[in-house]
């Protein structure tokens, strides 16, 4: 194993990259996105202490390149496992194998409920989850409309409609630092809406 830190904003991997072994995150966070041939982005998921990145799990498990994008959003700190080392403690190392599928299981679920939302669930409770989950402890999303058009699985033209809609229900307000959350149950109400 071999120390790990990166700053917030480097890309730890890309589309077509070979993995350099598996990240045993100790703080931090990464963000996980694909890009489409039409040019929109989606995030699939995000990687904190303790899970389980998917993208470089099958890449090693495989032998494949990445297929997707991580970028640090915070500063980094881990542990870097290289392939041979990690395949060797998948193998022979019980409590770090269950450890590892424990997580793979739930960033499957995960997925599920990516899907579900996407194909399942109305645009603004996909908006409104995005607001909840993004917010400070002061209520205040600092994400632009592009980034909340890739937490949302759409364009920032819709982004920038529905927000407008939402404050006009006086559910958020939006001001040069950002979106601030005014009303967190009807954001909540919003994102519960299947439709």
């Amino acid at each position: 194993m071999h120390s790990f830190m990166a700053p917030k904003g480097r890309r730890l991997f890309q589309p077509g990259q070979d993995c350099p072994g598996f990240l045993l995150l100790a703080r931090g966070s990464i963000r996980v996105t694909l890009t489409g041939q039409n040019g929109r982005t989606v995030v699939l998921y995000r990687v904190a202490p303790g899970d389980v990145c998917l993208q470089t799990f099958s890449c090693l498990v495989n032998d494949t390149p990445y297929g997707a994008e991580g970028i640090a959003e915070t500063d980094l700190e881990g542990e870097l496992v290289p392939p041979g080392a990690f395949r060797t403690r998948m193998a022979q190392d019980a409590v770090f194998r269950d450890r590892i599928m424990a997580s793979v299981a739930l960033r499957f679920a995960e997925y599920q409920q990516l899907v579900e939302d996407v194909a399942l669930t109305s645009f603004d409770a996909r908006l409104a989850k995005a607001l909840l989950r993004l917010r400070d402890d002061a209520g205040l999303v600092t994400a632009t409309h592009n980034d909340l058009a890739t937490e949302t699985a759409s364009g920032r033209a819709y982004v920038s409609r529905r927000l407008a809609e939402f404050a006009r229900r006086g559910l958020v307000r939006q001001d040069a630092h950002g979106v601030q959350v005014l009303n967190q149950r009807g954001l909540q109400e919003i994102s519960s809406d299947m439709r």
